[in-house]
């Protein structure tokens, strides 16, 4: 599909939406700083991170993104070894926050992995200890949404493979997939989705089970969704601070459409609490896939920074790259 202007644009806000809320919530990650009023970005938390320095979310996606930028078919496995051997690059500096999940896979899967010994240490971890649905294939999953932008199908088999690769349990895959679906659809239409009518792309074994998650999400209190270090108490933190979020500016100004929202929604996401970079930064993809990188403040993109060495400019960069290598018809 050829995009316009206003479709690329928000194919950009997805990534740097992302790479947004992570940088924000990461000085309250946990209880670091407490929020009173907005939040800032001042950095800190867990890892000490400098003022618009990212984390391991944007970190990883970063990686993926990488790869979609080459315009490569994100269920391969020849792409999926790229996306594995990016993920050990990364780790192999000895960054300062990595989930424990995201972490065991990694040490265990050595330097140079591939795909398939990535995904059975993965296996052989679940295995161990019973538990591989945290929130850390889903908080890096956007990248997917525009390496396969307007292909449902597409977008639902590349996410579980990706998410896969560190977390074994079906319900990261298909958090990742209905977050990337949503992603899509906020891209291509310009409108927040139906997330309970996109369940049905997801394993019709599984529909119910998401429909209850969805429809939960919808009529609690964003504040109902923590802890939130389980991938569906995120997604469900994610999306009740975007959903529940009233649009306060229907007559919106040219230069900064959405952007009252965005902000608002972003700050949502942060005052639920516990794992704040995760739920943020999920958010964020979502509402950036929305509104678009112009409704995110120029004085947080102007600041964004992180691994590996890279700023707002090259998110933008991999993405408009992403989105076009789909468009020509690439990988």
């Amino acid at each position: 599909m050829r995009l316009d202007d206003a479709q690329t644009d928000r194919a950009i806000g997805a990534l740097v939406g992302a790479a947004t809320g992570d940088a924000l919530g990461a000085g309250y990650e946990f209880g670091s700083a407490p929020l009173d009023g907005a939040p800032a970005m001042f950095g800190g938390g867990l890892g000490g991170f400098a003022p618009g320095e990212w984390t391991d979310d944007t970190a990883q996606t970063y990686a993926i993104a990488e790869v979609a930028a080459t315009g490569a078919d994100l269920r391969d496995d020849i792409a999926l070894s790229r996306i594995a051997g990016r993920f050990a690059d990364w780790y192999a500096g000895s960054p300062p926050d990595v989930g424990i999940q995201t972490a065991r896979v990694l040490s265990a899967a050595g330097r140079f992995p591939s795909a398939v010994q990535m995904r059975e240490v993965a296996d052989a971890v679940h295995a161990e200890t019973g538990r591989s649905g945290g929130n850390g294939a889903l908080m890096r999953t956007a990248p997917v949404a525009l390496a396969h932008l307007g292909d449902q199908r597409a977008i639902v088999e590349a996410a579980m493979a990706v998410s896969a690769l560190t977390h074994h349990d079906p319900v990261a895959g298909d958090a990742s997939a209905l977050w990337c679906l949503a992603i899509d659809h906020a891209i291509v239409h310009g409108e927040f989705p139906d997330l309970v009518g996109l369940v049905e792309h997801l394993p019709a074994p599984r529909h119910e089970f998401w429909r209850e998650v969805v429809q939960d999400a919808e009529h609690q209190a964003p504040a109902t969704f923590t802890p939130n270090g389980y991938v569906v108490s995120a997604l469900q933190a994610a999306w009740a601070a975007i959903i529940q979020t009233p649009v306060s500016d229907p007559v919106r100004s040219a230069d900064q459409p959405g952007s009252a929202h965005l902000v608002e929604a972003l700050g949502a996401a942060i005052a639920i609490g516990d794992d704040t970079d995760t739920v943020a930064s999920i958010a964020g993809a979502l509402l950036g896939a929305r509104w678009g990188e112009e409704a995110i403040p120029v004085r947080w993109r102007e600041i964004l920074h992180g691994w590996p060495g890279a700023k707002a400019q090259d998110l933008a960069d991999l993405a408009r790259s992403a989105v076009r290598e789909r468009s020509s018809g690439a990988g």
